[in-house]
């Protein structure tokens, strides 16, 4: 893979890093070593804004494209080099379940956001969460991460996922249509965009809820100006989600 060199830090002209560093080159032969560690991305973009620079542009790219090879391929199939958001933000939404705070985006109860070891994302199941109309569109959504036995809000589950090509989708010009408005305080928290409430523009389709096993007046989700979604559901008790399964 051939790299443009940019062996001057663009920090400062005082930054260490301007004194013999490494050549792009040699960083990426060395985290593909490391099979695209993301704690080690990470670590190496806190380094200076020349380290930073790299890890978007080569190095996240390359964790995905390593994560989830044939999402990636199809993210990017419509002939764009790059996806919404930065690659970034798509590393980080692979990996990181957002949790939620009292008083925040979901009003709930409190669960932190975490690293998940390792969480599918499908196409497939991303069709339910659109209404019928909007079925062309192409999402990936992963399953449910689950927090049991939240007390009053029961088991609750996070889920997490990304349009393609979002500026062009249905569901964006839908909800532009609808006069959607924008979360006044809280933003994405894979890339900081806003973010429109699925639920106040009264798009979340019943499936959504059978495909999740969850209740279906316990399920709210936000979509970003970048095409990300999160979501929350409460989710029914096991036998009675196989049940809702089933009618699906």
């Amino acid at each position: 893979m051939i790299l443009t060199k940019q062996y001057r830090c663009i920090h400062s002209t005082s930054c260490q890093c301007t004194k013999g560093h490494l050549s792009e080159d040699v960083i990426f032969l060395v985290f593909q070593k490391l099979n695209w560690n993301p704690k080690l991305i990470a670590t190496l973009s806190c380094v200076c804004k020349w380290f930073d620079d790299l890890a978007k542009r080569v190095l996240w790219k390359e964790f995905c494209r390593t994560r989830a090879p044939k999402m990636m391929l199809d993210l990017q199939s419509s002939g764009s080099h790059s996806v919404d958001g930065s690659w970034r933000a798509l590393g980080k939404l692979l990996i990181y379940c957002s949790g939620c705070k009292k008083g925040g985006l979901f009003n709930s109860v409190q669960i932190p956001g975490h690293f998940v070891y390792r969480t599918r994302f499908s196409r497939t199941s991303g069709k339910s969460f659109l209404l019928p109309q909007c079925r062309t569109d192409v999402l990936y959504v992963s399953d449910p991460c689950e927090h049991l036995d939240q007390g009053e809000d029961g088991d609750v589950g996070f889920f997490r996922g990304v349009f393609k090509s979002f500026s062009m989708s249905k569901v964006r010009q839908m909800l532009i249509n609808r006069g959607a408005k924008l979360h006044p305080t809280e933003v994405c928290p894979y890339c900081k965009a806003k973010l429109w409430s699925m639920m106040q523009a009264k798009m979340i389709p019943q499936s959504a809820s059978c495909r999740l096993g969850a209740y279906e007046d316990c399920i709210e989700y936000y979509v970003c100006l970048n095409g990300h979604m999160l979501g929350i559901c409460t989710l029914l008790p096991l036998s009675d989600s196989e049940e809702a399964s089933e009618l699906e």
